[in-house]
């Protein structure tokens, strides 16, 4: 290390030598936070659905909370998470009209396939570490 890394660990700040580790975490809201993670063809039928009638994806993806998918929000209840995700539906097709909804609706089933494939990621290394 030269001379203005060393002044520069002294007063505490740190150099690009040294190593710092940065993490950052989304912090989502609770619609955001109540899509499930779903198997990836599920999520796909979900994003392709989306796409051609807003909200009905939304719609179905609600119910694969009823039958045990896992979602951010682990403190609320099934059924808390089921109806946060029925009223995003709603909000997709009231608002799909002024093509809001359209594109929340496919922004929505791009979300699901994305958490769908870190889920197929999450699980794949758990299975390499057995």
């Amino acid at each position: 290390m030269d001379q203005k890394d060393t002044e520069m660990n002294e007063k505490g700040v740190s150099s690009s030598t040294s190593g710092v580790v940065v993490q950052v975490r989304e912090k989502k809201g609770p619609l955001r936070a109540a899509i499930p993670y779903m198997p990836f063809p599920v999520a796909v039928i979900c994003l392709f659905l989306n796409t051609f009638v807003p909200g009905l994806g939304t719609f179905i993806s609600a119910f694969t909370v009823l039958c045990g998918a896992r979602t951010d929000l682990p403190d609320r209840h099934v059924c808390c998470v089921f109806w946060l995700n029925i009223a995003a539906a709603f909000i997709q097709i009231l608002t799909a009209v002024v093509m809001v909804g359209w594109i929340m609706s496919i922004f929505w089933g791009m979300d699901m396939v994305i958490l769908a494939i870190s889920e197929g990621y999450r699980e794949q290394a758990a299975a390499q570490q057995l």
